[in-house]
């Protein structure tokens, strides 16, 4: 697949809906933009071979208004009979805030969970098909059952396809494998990759890639196969370090790191780059960037898809002035704070034009396969980034 262009041989079957809830309102608004924009120029299909193929924009109203008590109802303020709907939602954008009997309350993910599940009950029965869009898989942490605990998300998971929801896509699911309680069911994990490595070349001009200058970390043992993969597609070594954890105290629920144990080749004089899921509070990415510093790391990059940053940027501003840090890379798939976007150390990977790309091809009832795959577009970046450099 080229980077600007997709030629699609498959007429859609419905029209092309979007809903952005308020939480995905500014992604939804740059995804829409590029769609329109692509089938305004298609010369393969027009209006005249598909009604509606062509609008001047795709996205639809809906409202969730609340009532005083903090009730809340879905409402579709336009037809959406016969439309392939695509609903986007961030359940993580706690900037959202509504009002509860005079208070005012911040929306948690449940809150946005819910929003979602009214949208859906508004338009099941008309809609020819429901895809929801949840980059952040909600509940995705809690995944697995290994007490006397709920299984959130695959509850989640199956109370979403019970409601008519055809397929579910996300990215870089905490473990892809929670599909498995939907087994007959559409649902997709992307991961960005290739915006990773395109957003580093683009901000950085003197990255070598190759085995002695750079090398991929991987915090801990749940992340190592998104190390490996981008590993292997740059021909570089790759390391990890697994987390020994104290089992007979539980701190917030969870048995707290006692050390970072590192396996792997030296990083003594190279660019390391590091890669997760999600950047939480960020404590561990950060314990690992100090154990890497102590092995004489060059500079240290760390990658998340979601930088959630839930204890603030304070810590990660310290490390970056100590030089601990060199860049902080995640993407614009979960609600970013402006303070965030004005930091000198970040970079943003803009995810509006891959998502719209998959939701083009979903309508047109195409193969997704090349761009679950960036292998090729990896290797295409980093050839046009070294043949610049000569």
């Amino acid at each position: 697949m080229q980077e600007e262009t997709k030629i699609f041989t498959n007429h859609p079957e419905g029209k092309l809906g979007i809903i952005a809830l308020k939480s995905c309102s500014e992604l939804g608004g740059k995804i829409d933009w590029y769609i329109t924009k692509w089938r305004k120029e298609s010369t393969t299909i027009t209006n005249d071979d598909v009604p509606e193929y062509s609008k001047e924009t795709f996205l639809l109203d809906v409202s969730t208004p609340r009532f005083g008590s903090g009730e809340a109802k879905g409402q579709l303020n336009c037809s959406i009979r016969g439309y392939d709907l695509y609903i986007l939602v961030d359940v993580t954008n706690y900037s959202l805030t509504y009002k509860i009997s005079g208070y005012e309350n911040h929306m948690s993910p449940d809150d946005h969970f819910q929003d979602l599940k009214r949208i859906i009950a508004a338009a099941n029965g008309k809609a020819r098909r429901i895809n929801v869009i949840m980059p952040f898989l909600y509940e995705g942490r809690q995944h697995k059952r290994s007490a006397r605990e709920s299984l959130d998300c695959a509850l989640m998971l199956q109370e979403l396809i019970a409601m008519g929801v055809t397929n579910i896509i996300t990215f870089d699911a905490h473990d892809p494998r929670v599909q498995n309680a939907i087994p007959i069911s559409g649902f997709e994990s992307f991961r960005p990759a290739y915006q990773f490595v395109k957003n580093i070349l683009k901000h950085c001009d003197d990255v070598t890639i190759d085995s002695d200058n750079l090398m991929i970390i991987s915090p801990d043992e749940g992340a190592t196969d998104r190390a490996v993969f981008l590993a292997n597609v740059l021909g570089v070594n790759m390391g990890m370090f697994y987390k020994r954890r104290d089992y007979t105290t539980i701190v917030d629920g969870r048995n707290p790191i006692v050390a970072h144990e590192f396996l792997g080749d030296s990083v003594e004089g190279k660019d390391v780059w590091i890669i997760d899921d999600m950047i939480s509070s960020g404590d561990s990415m950060l314990d690992v960037a100090r154990q890497l510093k102590k092995r004489k790391a060059r500079r240290i990059f760390v990658m998340a898809t979601f930088g959630l940053f839930t204890n603030g940027l304070d810590n990660f501003d310290k490390a970056y002035e100590e030089g601990l840090i060199y860049r902080v890379v995640t993407t614009n798939l979960t609600y970013q704070t402006p303070e965030l976007l004005n930091r000198e150390y970040f970079i943003d990977c803009d995810m509006s034009k891959y998502i719209a790309y998959i939701i083009d091809t979903l309508n047109h009832d195409e193969s997704l396969s090349d761009l679950m795959d960036p292998h090729k577009r990896i290797q295409r970046i980093v050839a046009e980034y070294n043949e610049n450099k000569k």
